[in-house]
Parts: structure tokens; sequence; C-alpha cells
């Protein structure tokens, strides 16, 4: 009898321990059927130069996420199981590249594994109306650009377009400062916003663009872009390009190459490589003839904007030391005046020469008055 008692004890042991056993597998999700992978289309993909750098896998997560946030879902389930460190890789890219989704929360979930994701998204009101007037922001930003021919002057009008429609605010402290929205909609970003902001209108504009997190050359986080035109890649920074003054443009970090543009701008290389940038025939100075590689440069550069009346010149120097010799022989020693007369500059009376300087760009404005 006390052995039967046993036995049957040990069966309602087992049957318990097998009953919440098969509840716990249930509720986990290990017996359930991962969702086919899906890719992003080869149109969605053009303009996601970062999201091609991928993995089949990474990628296959990346569309999962893309899809589940557009539709605002906060749980997500992925075609694999992800490390934890992977999928922090791919959420991260999605956060910084996707420019539309202003509405996700600086807050990610992670864990050793990641088979389900959960989203976390900003708490506002009226979701749908501030992603219409996103929408509404965007359409009316590329529609100024319907008269540009080619993607160089579309590239030109965004980066102007941003400078005079936003003012640059430092740190978090707005809602959407680091948001394509605050950006476009509220007029107001600090330099994630900007990135953001540039990122979205190029994409609609059909322009290759990522953005790009890391340091300046004084150790402050700092995010900017690159672009590609043709086949070449060029590092932008529309945030720099900003002075705050009405109708001005700062032209210095324009389609610049990576030899003058990493002497202030240090790219983050823990999610991907940053393009190299090898070319600087279509940067402003350069374009524009501003560009000296020789004081017989830069003495043609001044007596051409004086003979043209120009009142104000910029100047960009190849080195450190050509910008030393011009402020030596022309500035200090006031040579600079004799170029007036050999260009035939018109004036009366005296002539006052303001000079503004940007050392670490080798650049140097010149106004006569």
């Amino acid at each position: 009898m006390g052995k039967k008692v046993t036995a049957l004890f040990l069966v309602i042991v087992c049957s318990a321990f097998l009953l919440i056993g098969w509840r716990f597998i249930k509720n986990s999700g290990i017996l359930r059927s991962y969702p086919d992978k899906g890719y992003l289309s080869t149109v969605e993909s053009k303009y996601r130069p970062v999201y091609r750098q991928l993995t089949p896998d990474e990628q296959a997560v990346y569309a999962a996420l893309y899809r589940g946030i557009a539709e605002h879902e906060e749980e997500i389930p992925l075609p694999v199981e992800m490390d934890g460190d992977e999928y922090s890789k791919v959420y991260r890219i999605l956060e910084k590249q996707e420019s539309r989704f202003f509405y996700l929360d600086s807050v990610y979930y992670t864990a050793a594994k990641v088979r389900d994701a959960k989203v976390v998204y900003r708490k506002m009101g009226d979701f749908e109306g501030r992603r219409k007037k996103m929408d509404d922001a965007v359409d009316e930003a590329v529609a100024g650009a319907a008269d540009q021919k080619s993607d160089e002057y579309k590239v030109r009008y965004i980066n102007d377009y941003l400078v005079k429609n936003c003012r640059y605010v430092s740190g978090d402290n707005e809602e959407f400062a680091s948001t394509a929205y605050g950006c476009l909609v509220d007029g107001e970003a600090n330099c994630e916003g900007y990135a953001k902001a540039f990122n979205l209108l190029a994409s609609e504009l059909g322009i290759e663009s990522v953005v790009i997190t890391g340091k300046t050359d004084e150790g402050e986080n700092h995010a900017w872009n690159q672009v590609k035109l043709g086949t070449d890649w060029y590092n932008i920074d529309v945030t720099w390009a900003d002075t705050d003054v009405s109708g001005e443009v700062r032209q210095m970090y324009f389609l610049c190459s990576d030899s003058s543009f990493r002497k202030t701008h240090f790219a983050d290389t823990e999610l991907f490589e940053s393009y190299v940038c090898s070319k600087d025939d279509r940067n402003y100075y350069v374009h524009s003839g501003l560009y000296a590689e020789s004081m017989e440069d830069a003495k043609d550069i001044v007596r051409r904007e004086l003979e043209s009346g120009e009142t104000t010149i910029e100047i960009r120097f190849a080195t450190q030391g050509l910008y030393d010799t011009f402020m030596s022989e022309l500035i200090d020693e006031q040579n600079i005046f004799d170029l007036l007369q050999e260009a035939g500059y018109q004036y009366s009376g005296e002539v006052t020469l303001s000079l503004k300087e940007n050392h670490p760009e080798l650049c140097m404005t010149l106004t006569f008055s």
C-alpha cells in the first residue's frame, strides 16, 4: 500500500513538473516558429548604403524592425535569434539612419539573446497629427528643389534650406532636438537633428547619404553627413554651415575630402566604417576658384575678386605654411593694399581691412570698406 501511494505521489509530482515546464516552454516561445526572413526592396535599399553593408541576417532583422516601427509596433518578432551585441548594432544603425522615425525614444531594450524586439517610443500626444506635420514639412522642403537639375545643386539646396529654416540648440533639452522633426517642423535642432534632416531630404531627392557620428577636434560629440555624388563620396556638415546670422551660410564644410575634413571631424567606427572621401573637386573653395596652393594663387584670387567688384573675399589655403606666409607678407606688412591698386579698385579716402580667421580650417575672410 505504501509503495502504491509513493508511486502515485511521484506521478502527480512529475505531472505537475511537466505541466509547469510545458507552460514555460509555451510562454517563452522556444517552440514558436520564426517569421520568414524579409528584406528591404531594391528601391528601399538603394538609398540606404549602411543597410547594404550588413550581413544577410542583419539585413533581415533591420527589415523586420523597419516594418514594425513604421507601424508603431511595440513588440516585433525577429526572423532570427540574434546575439545582443549584434542586435544593438543593427538597432542603433537604424535609429540613426531612419530619419522619419522621429518618434523612437533614445532608450532601447537588449539582452544576451534577442528574438523579439521591444521598442520604446517617445511619449507624445496626437502621434498621427505629428506624423502628418512631418510629412508636410518634408513635402514643402523638397518642393523647392523641383527646378534643381543636378544632384550637386540639390545638395546645395538642402544645405542652404536647413541653415535658413532651422536654429541650432545645444544638447537634448528640446523634446525633438535630435530628430529630423525638430529640424524640419519645430525649426530647432542640435547637430544630430540637422544631420538626420539632411539625410531624409537627400533620400527624398534620390541622393545617397548617411548620418555619421563622432567627435570634434575639441572632443565634443557631433553628427554630420556623407553624401554620394556620381561615384564619389563627400563630407558635409550642415550644423557648422549655420552661422546663426540671417542669410549667411558658412562654406568651408560643404562637399569636403577627408584630408581637410578630418582635421576637425573624427568619425566613430563602432557601428560601421565611414566612406572614403578622396576628392575636393566639388568643394566650395575649389569649385569657386577660391583655393590657393601658392602665394601667386592667393594674390590672383584677391585681384580677381576686387576687379569683379567684390569687397568680401574668402580664401582657403592648401597648407599651414602658405597661410602663415600670406598673413606675414600681405596682412602684417600691409602689402595687401598694393593689390587694391593693381586691381584698379575704385575708392576715395581711407580703406579699412577687416580680417576673420578660421585657423584650423586654413580659411580667411577679407573685407574691404
